[in-house]
């Protein structure tokens, strides 16, 4: 609308999808759903992206802009962040997974601790990096049995919607230290690119969601900032045919159900996208990341 004031907290971006949030149909489908990923813990740490330096950078800031000063922070002449900002800091990564985030934070030099229901997602994040850099924990991310204000960040990558937002906003509460930062992120395919729209419709890609899409939170959790963030992620044809292996839909379909899915993004991006076999794609993604405060 012309003249309209900018919202620095919703943004406009270019509309991709009706969807508030992914669609489970029932509460036994939604179980089911998040059940078919515990076996996938190979398949999914090689496939699923990482996340963008800019989403690490931009908890670093909102950590270091702290109401009152937390452990561990320093800030350079310019008011950045410095490069040993979370030298001390303590990380909580809820529905970790295989640890994609975690060992970001890690590298960030955050003391992290991975909580997942799935023990073998658990094992795989625990081989992604030196034994011991990363303390893991099997429990659900509405009651993990970590100490009270055990962490100046909470993260949850790719998984708030799993979970029963309502208790486990209450959980992240008890979690954050004073001043902590709750960071809420999802990497999705961009549609706004047509051939991306119509590769996640092949691949029966359900996690996108609507432009002005805001997580359900529970009460005593605000909203701070919020980013969409583009980038690409460059993997061979085979790695995209395979990535639908990541995917709830196909985890769970028959078996000849799956093979149609497969053979299908074979056509779509060999014969009529037209990529040579082994060639490299850069995978469009776009990146939400949200970020929260006690308030």
């Amino acid at each position: 609308m012309s003249g309209a004031m900018s919202d620095p907290l919703h943004p406009p971006t270019p509309p991709i999808s009706a969807r508030d949030e992914p669609r489970f149909g029932s509460e036994e489908r939604k179980t089911e759903l998040a059940g078919a990923f515990a076996g996938q813990g190979e398949d999914y740490d090689r496939l699923r992206p990482g996340y963008p330096p800019a989403a690490l950078e931009a908890m670093l800031a909102a950590l270091a802009d702290a109401p009152a000063p937390l452990s561990g922070t320093a800030s350079t002449s310019d008011g950045a962040p410095s490069s040993d900002a979370s030298s001390s800091l303590r990380a909580v990564d809820l529905g970790a997974g295989t640890g994609k985030l975690s060992w970001a934070l890690v590298e960030r030099g955050f003391e992290v601790t991975a909580v997942d229901t799935s023990a073998a997602m658990l094992e795989t994040a625990r081989r992604r990096g030196a034994r011991g850099a990363l303390a893991t924990r099997v429990a659900p991310a509405e009651a993990t049995g970590l100490p009270a204000a055990s962490a100046e960040l909470v993260t949850v990558a790719q998984a708030w919607h799993w979970f029963d937002a309502e208790a486990a906003s209450a959980e992240v509460l008890r979690l954050l230290a004073p001043g902590g930062v709750l960071a809420l992120v999802w990497n999705m395919l961009d549609v706004t690119i047509p051939w991306v729209h119509r590769l996640s419709r092949i691949m029966h890609a359900g996690d996108i969601h609507r432009e002005d899409f805001d997580p359900t939170v529970g009460p005593g959790l605000e909203l701070t900032e919020r980013r969409a963030l583009t980038w690409e992620d460059p993997m061979p044809t085979q790695d995209v045919i395979d990535l639908a292996r990541t995917r709830s839909y196909v985890i769970t379909a028959t078996e000849e159900r799956r093979q149609k899915v497969l053979a299908n993004l074979d056509w779509y991006l060999h014969d009529h996208l037209g990529h040579p076999r082994g060639a490299r794609v850069g995978v469009p993604y776009r990146t939400d990341l949200f970020l929260y405060r006690a308030g």
